[in-house]
């Protein structure tokens, strides 16, 4: 079993970081959109170079531009740029995009707010939740080098564990790193006067907190708090002998005052406790199905599932490939039962071995959720039993975890086969770039609204247009008296003051001065008017091609990288007013393309795709999400619909804008100069369990995710835990032979 033992410990721990690639069962799962990339050129070939390996958007069986006739047909506009779309695929539902949105350069975004919301949090959440768990750090290093024997095997058995995690940014794993004074600790000034070197051997831990992912984060807090606790007694044997008038007698106060005192001290602590009562209850009323799971396990089977897996031959058929990891799932499943298992029936024996009031500490947790709702004052001795250190970490650890840090012999923290763990980055799945500076836009309804009058092409000037039309005219006047009002009428059309800026002042006047000398003697009026035409056309000609560049060539703002979707959901009170149910959020990240450095744009837009290829009236961006709530775009679903607004049948979206599941027109014209540009929709459907055989088991571990029935805290116990099963059963063995 001890092959098992250490595959399984190894398993968990790297599913639950998230790091450990699924297996698959390929059979009757359909094709999901992993990755997108935009792909710009002056022809379709151009473009189709810098999509090598990639599935290319398709219409009747050829590459579709997304941007044609988009464009201005006018020499001095920027011309036109085909866009294509390429996308690779997964059968991981893990990898796979769950949406595509749209956002416009001045749509309804804020860099400014998300950066502030990020502050916000930093001051009024990070903060001052390391300020109160500083507690269970400190009592991690006391522990580490304790002359307690109980409590050192322990701290060393979760440092072991927790130098399993490596921080990316020091390049030292957790356990050694936490073992230092952090850069909080330290404060700026005494961490800034460190060297590059010495300051790798110390976490900045508001950014562990604040950017580790959720996974890591947690086994973080877990195992901290299972190392807290400096004390030569167990929790549960401070429990044991304290009782609500015990407190109360230990304050020293008057009653009234006493137990404001302790409620003030213990309400919160004991409310949380209460939170998880009624999960702890149903664990030990479980104990008759927990021996019985115990006693008929076959510890044979997990050895024997996970030797098959590891001789699977890559020639090995799908139905074998099926065949052998299912036997690994139903056996992995028996596993953790077998050990959370184990775990209730040393608990409750446990507790029933220890006298408390008028009965057992398991007559204690076997009371109803009602009865200590009622009286909350009954769980203060409980709270108060607590380190410091354990304190701040309750909502991160069960009562069957508390209870097992209790019950755990020092046998229960030897673990030799931790070595064979593979170390995983606390930073692992997080792109980290959401957090640096301007890079990230929140949207949200208000924000929106807010921008719909900004989304149309601004208006050309007027007077050009005017000035052009007159000038026609005059040209195309026979009589010199109509060609000379044509003319007197188009130049006073002209603001000198904008001509002299256009052209050098010289030409300018000297213009100007044969004008006039040609109006005052009306000799050679042909060939004055004709001399005075051209230099005229010349300077219009010369000032439409600066305005027309100048409308054009838009100055585009940078790209945000990433975008922080809110939705507001609303419902309706009793009294029919309109009231905001929940904000959900969802993280998008810009897709890329293939522009370069060289590229004029990349200073701005760096490489994030611009669906518009550069050339619109502002920038359209393509933003995919992988949202683990929502399920994922089949890739065969993808659809391109041209010049027709009618939506195909079995379709409801496609790559639309933020704020609306609506398909959108990608040549629109508000950010394109075409308003007659061909209509352009992509269309897709996400997998609801009813495409292509999409209800097949497909991965090992469901959605790429290992279900672990015992929750994270059997995951992170579960070797301890048997080992600490062996040692008591074993010392009971010995107790019955003699």
């Amino acid at each position: 079993m001890k092959k098992a033992s250490s595959a399984i410990i190894s398993i968990l721990l790297a599913i639950i970081m998230g790091v450990l690639l699924p297996f698959q069962a390929f059979a009757n799962i359909p094709d999901y959109i992993s990755e997108v990339k935009i792909a710009m050129g002056s022809t379709i070939s151009a473009a189709e170079k810098d999509l090598d390996g990639y599935n290319i958007l398709k219409s009747e069986k050829k590459p579709v531009d997304l941007n044609y006739k988009a464009g201005a047909d006018v020499s001095t506009s920027k011309g036109e740029k085909v866009v294509l779309f390429g996308y690779k695929t997964t059968k991981n539902k893990k990898e796979a995009i769950t949406d595509l949105a749209l956002m416009n350069m001045k749509g309804g975004y804020s860099v400014e707010d998300y950066e502030i919301i990020m502050e916000t949090q930093l001051k009024s959440q990070i903060i001052p939740f390391i300020e109160r768990f500083q507690a269970a750090i400190n009592e991690y290093r006391e522990n580490y080098n304790s002359n307690i024997k109980s409590n050192k095997q322990r701290v060393h058995y979760l440092h072991d564990v927790l130098n399993k995690l490596t921080d990316d940014d020091t390049g030292k794993p957790l356990g050694d790193l936490f073992l230092n004074e952090t850069k909080f600790e330290m404060g700026d000034e005494a961490y800034n006067k460190l060297s590059d070197e010495e300051k790798k051997n110390h976490a900045d831990i508001l950014t562990i907190f604040a950017q580790a992912n959720a996974k890591a984060t947690l086994i973080i807090e877990n195992l901290l708090t299972r190392a807290a606790d400096t004390e030569d007694t167990t929790w549960l044997e401070r429990f044991s002998q304290t009782t609500y008038d015990d407190l109360i007698e230990q304050t020293g106060l008057p009653l009234s005052k006493a137990r404001k005192e302790l409620a003030k001290h213990f309400d919160d602590t004991a409310n949380d406790f209460l939170d998880k009562w009624d999960a702890f209850r149903e664990e030990l009323l479980s104990y008759k199905s927990a021996l019985k799971t115990v006693e008929e396990y076959d510890e044979k089977t997990l050895s024997d599932a996970l030797s098959a897996v590891e001789n699977l031959n890559e020639n090995a058929s799908e139905s074998e490939v099926s065949e052998v990891l299912d036997k690994a799932i139903k056996a992995n499943d028996k596993y953790v039962d077998y050990i959370k298992s184990k775990q209730i029936v040393l608990i409750r024996e446990k507790l029933e071995s220890i006298p408390y009031l008028d009965g057992t500490m398991l007559d204690f947790f076997l009371r109803e959720y009602s009865d200590i709702e009622e009286d909350i004052t009954l769980l203060y001795p409980l709270a108060a039993s607590l380190s410091e250190g354990q304190t701040t970490g309750v909502e991160f650890v069960s009562l069957s975890e508390f209870a097992m840090v209790a019950i755990d012999t020092e046998e229960g923290y030897r673990d030799e086969n931790l070595n064979e763990i593979k170390a995983a980055s606390i930073y692992d799945g997080v792109d980290r770039g959401i957090y640096q500076k301007g890079g990230v836009g929140l949207t949200n309804d208000a924000l929106r609204k807010e921008a719909i009058g900004n989304a149309f092409v601004p208006e050309k000037d007027d007077k050009i247009s005017s000035i052009l039309i007159y000038i026609t005219y005059g040209l195309a006047g026979t009589a010199i008296a109509t060609g000379i009002a044509a003319f007197k009428l188009a130049f006073s059309l002209v603001n000198l003051e904008r001509a002299a800026a256009t052209l050098r002042a010289a030409q300018f006047n000297a213009a100007h001065a044969r004008l006039l000398t040609a109006f005052k003697t009306l000799r050679g009026i042909s060939i004055g008017f004709a001399i005075a035409s051209m230099l005229f056309l010349f300077a219009i000609t010369f000032v439409d091609a600066q305005e027309t560049k100048a409308y054009y060539n838009v100055e585009f703002s940078p790209i945000p990288r990433y975008m922080i979707d809110e939705k507001d959901l609303y419902a309706y009170n009793s009294k029919g007013e309109k009231t905001i149910l929940k904000n959900q959020s969802a993280y998008y990240k810009a897709v890329e393309c293939n522009r370069t450095k060289s590229n004029e744009m990349w200073n701005s837009v760096g490489n994030c795709a611009d669906m518009n290829g550069d050339i619109g009236s502002q920038w359209l961006a393509l933003y995919a999400s992988k949202n683990e709530n929502e399920e994922p775009i089949l890739a065969d679903s993808l659809k391109v619909v041209l010049s027709d607004d009618k939506i195909p049948a079995d379709y409801t979206t496609g790559i639309h804008m933020f704020g609306s599941e609506s398909a959108f027109n990608l040549n629109a014209y508000p950010y394109s100069w075409n308003e007659k540009a061909r209509r352009t929709y992509v269309y897709f459907n996400r997998d609801d369990g009813t495409n292509n055989g999409a209800t097949a088991k497909g991965s090992i571990f469901t959605r790429g995710t290992l279900f672990i029935t015992a929750g994270l805290g059997i995951a992170l116990g579960a070797f301890a835990t048997l080992l600490a099963t062996k040692s008591i059963m074993k010392g009971k063995d010995g107790a019955a032979a003699e």
